[in-house]
């Protein structure tokens, strides 16, 4: 059986218009004949979304019930059984209730798609795991709910829904994001101009990296300005590249690795982290190590751990069996700075024996932050 298509429609944050764009398409869709239904559905209350879902078939949720409180969730297997031509999914991001086959909703969305029904669902870009840090740095908000950029990335048609944050504000005070009680808090929040402003700027980037591999097609609907349509290409990746991250089991080291991804993916490279240690890890390196390599798996580089003594030693190593071309570390505290950059420093020493690897130090951009607020 063929795997469905995949289109997704990605924006800055809640309130730009995705949720209403891919019920606008499925009606298009279903007046062109063919069979669409909705299979999660989340308008947040707001009338002129819902209005959009009208004439579609909806699947009824499945409920479940968790530590004595019934909730209710997207009904997989209704959805595979009534087996349309074409699913609405709302808010691919989602955390499904514990007990499901599934943990995460973009999981449930993959079942789907290989049950060779097509599927349209929504995502906001401080969804992507690769951003999770970034977004926390400009917007002072950690995410908790997070997919793997893969799942933008192996996506057939990726639709950008943009509009200004002042626009984004007026929509928020007219009352179309939120009920009128959240209003305020949000406008305190993730909703001040500068957030929006930087969210926005972070989507737009987020599709521009896109560009090395996929095109620019014109929406086919008019009257929709602030779209842009990606659809995948065969246009070729880098040749040659390799990435190497030195990480260690601390909280930190997951900042490095989030951002030397999203360098492996500019060119286009495989990445790989390297963990060089002289002893067992004892109870809190395992969890952490744990976190690193959850966090591998999701975005799909490899960990490595190596026993040794020497950093240098090793990760010179391991450069040369994996062909590593570019070599990215942390930085150093600002305490133990100007130890750190004399000639027997890490940096210099990685330098000296690797001549012909790059290597690029990661700054940790949440200091400078809270320095300029300071």
């Amino acid at each position: 059986m063929a795997r469905g298509r995949y289109k997704i429609f990605l924006g800055m944050a809640a309130g730009v218009g995705k949720t209403y764009r891919m019920l606008q398409e499925g009606q298009a869709e279903a007046e062109a004949g063919r069979d669409v239904v909705i299979g999660y559905l989340e308008p947040h209350g707001r009338a002129e979304t819902q209005a959009q879902a009208d004439g579609l078939e909806i699947v009824a949720r499945r409920t479940v019930d968790y530590r004595g409180t019934t909730m209710t969730e997207m009904n997989l297997p209704a959805i595979l059984r009534r087996s349309p031509e074409l699913c609405l999914i709302d808010e691919l991001a989602h955390t499904n209730v514990p007990g499901l086959p599934h943990a995460k909703r973009y999981e449930d969305i993959d079942d789907v798609l290989g049950a060779g029904i097509d599927v349209f669902s929504t995502v906001n870009v401080q969804h992507l795991e690769s951003l999770n840090d970034q977004v926390c740095d400009l917007t002072g908000i950690r995410v908790r709910e997070t997919v793997p950029d893969a799942v933008i990335g192996t996506a057939d048609d990726v639709v950008l829904i943009d509009i200004t944050p002042q626009s984004l504000v007026e929509r928020l005070l007219a009352g179309k994001v939120y009920p009128g009680e959240r209003v305020q808090a949000a406008l305190e929040n993730f909703f001040k101009l500068e957030n929006l402003s930087a969210l926005r700027e972070v989507a737009l980037r987020q599709v521009a990296e896109e560009v090395e591999a996929k095109r620019i097609v014109t929406s086919e609907l008019p009257g929709r300005p602030g779209e842009e349509r990606l659809v995948n290409t065969s246009a070729p990746t880098a040749l040659g590249e390799r990435l190497l991250a030195l990480v260690k089991p601390r909280p930190e080291s997951q900042r490095v690795v989030r951002r030397a991804w999203r360098s492996a993916q500019r060119l286009g490279a495989e990445l790989d982290l390297l963990w060089v240690t002289d002893h067992e890890p004892g109870e809190d390196e395992q969890q952490q190590l744990d976190a690193l390599r959850r966090l591998a798996s999701v975005l799909g580089a490899h960990l490595l751990v190596e026993r040794g003594v020497d950093v240098v030693a090793v990760a010179e190593r391991v450069a040369v069996e994996r062909g590593t071309t570019y070599v990215l570390i942390g930085a150093p505290s600002r305490r133990s700075l100007p130890k750190r950059l004399t000639r027997h420093s890490l940096p210099t020493r990685l330098l000296a024996a690797m001549p012909g690897i790059d290597l690029r130090i990661v700054a940790d951009r949440s200091l400078r932050t809270e320095s300029e607020r300071a």
